[in-house]
């Protein structure tokens, strides 16, 4: 069946006559093998159709598509003044034209071999050194490459002079707190020692990168009292859209400290319900971790699987109930439903990084040792764990000594 037939005749010409033409059916073979909505499919339809016009219009090439797309969503949307069926919503032409990337991939098309861009070059080389010889995580490469990123294109250069190193620097901790400001310097400094490897003479931006002022456990962590935890863990009614599936992803955080990446990484394999333990295998530490399986946890995630999860292949125990189906779901899923959760329920947070906290504590108000905090939350090194010591007030308690001229 031929795609075009399910859209306004002014968009078909407008696919009909441009370069897109022959990756129609193949665009609408991958949504429809996803499990798209045929009303959603022809959305994003349209929204292609838009885009082929434009291309066709303006006379632009898609030798570097990256680059168009960006232009056409940033540039003409904005002042878009074609003639109907032309979609204008930001969000689902940028969906759609995800959906055009990926379909390129599948067909193996090259789309930006022609124009070399250095910076981006340099980025991709940068990336491939932090994962090949520094071995970082890939959430952590993506804060860096957005960090660096941000500096080079904005000096439009592969390696800045020290003055807009400086005005960048003031920027970013104009409008970000403390904690991130570090993030940003250690994210500078080991650009700059990439380009030293490659040979580039920046040894003298070094000194220009200094960190904000921070003490790493001055703060104190923050928790939720056990009331407010019912509160959360109760914010789940019925008739709620992918009820058992938030409830359950909750509870793996409030049960087992688990980090939003683990909860999204968790697969079928990694739980043992005879033996009652999950295992986590991609956790920040890059160790194997087996762990015991709480009751509730254990039930929550079963009648998740029983009563909800639909019909798919994949192997992840939380995956996409709507399209694209046969997909696990992200840590942003899993972060999104915790805060969702929050205002539910009238509590003021948006951090899911509480939640962990909370357990920690919890653990210390039942005789838990910091030993035992740092073997539940996974931490490598016992210096990470001490901050939780402020938090347990039985035993501060204990060695407090009294206050000078206070009476006994």
């Amino acid at each position: 069946m031929d795609a075009l037939n399910f859209l306004h005749p002014r968009a078909a010409s407008w696919l009909r006559g441009s370069a897109l033409a022959p990756l129609v059916p193949a665009y609408w073979r991958y949504l429809t093998e996803r499990r798209y909505a045929q009303s959603t499919a022809r959305a994003y339809l349209c929204c292609l159709a838009h885009f082929a016009r434009w291309v066709r219009w303006r006379r632009h090439s898609l030798v570097d598509l990256d680059h168009e797309i960006t232009r056409f969503v940033d540039e003409h949307l904005p002042r878009c003044t074609c003639p109907s069926p032309a979609q204008r919503c930001r969000h689902q032409v940028r969906a759609a034209l995800r959906h055009l990337r990926a379909v390129l991939g599948n067909s193996g098309t090259k789309t930006h071999g022609r124009r070399a861009d250095p910076i981006e070059a340099a980025l991709h080389r940068y990336d491939e050194h932090m994962q090949q010889a520094r071995g970082l995580t890939q959430s952590t490469r993506l804060q860096r490459l957005r960090i660096v990123g941000a500096l080079v294109r904005k000096v439009a250069a592969v390696t800045p002079t020290a003055d807009q190193l400086r005005r960048f620097i003031a920027q970013e901790l104009a409008r970000i707190s403390p904690a991130s400001g570090g993030a940003v310097a250690t994210a500078l400094r080991s650009y700059l020692r990439f380009r030293a490897f490659e040979g580039a003479r920046v040894e003298h931006l070094l000194p220009v990168i200094g960190s904000p002022a921070r003490w790493r456990l001055a703060p104190l962590p923050q928790t939720l009292p056990r009331a407010d935890v019912e509160r959360l863990l109760s914010a789940f009614p019925p008739g709620l859209p992918s009820r058992l599936r938030s409830y359950a992803i909750v509870r793996c955080i409030v049960d087992l400290g688990l980090r939003t990446h683990e909860v999204s990484c968790l697969t079928l394999d990694d739980i043992d319900w005879a033996a009652g333990t999950l295992r986590i295998a991609k956790c920040k530490s890059r160790r194997v971790d087996v762990m015991p399986l709480p009751q509730a946890t254990g039930c929550a995630i079963a009648e998740y699987l029983r009563m909800e999860r639909p019909p798919t292949a994949n192997r992840r125990v939380f995956v996409r109930h709507v399209a694209p189906v046969d997909e696990p779901v992200g840590p942003d899923v899993v972060r999104n439903t915790v805060r969702k959760a929050y205002r539910r329920c009238g509590l003021p947070y948006t951090r899911v990084h509480i939640l962990r906290h909370t357990l920690a504590s919890r653990l210390l108000d039942t005789g838990g040792t910091l030993k035992e905090v740092a073997d539940v939350l996974r931490h490598r090194d016992l210096d990470t764990t001490l901050i939780y010591a402020k938090v347990d007030m039985n035993r501060l308690g204990a060695v407090a000594m009294p206050w000078p001229g206070s009476r006994a």
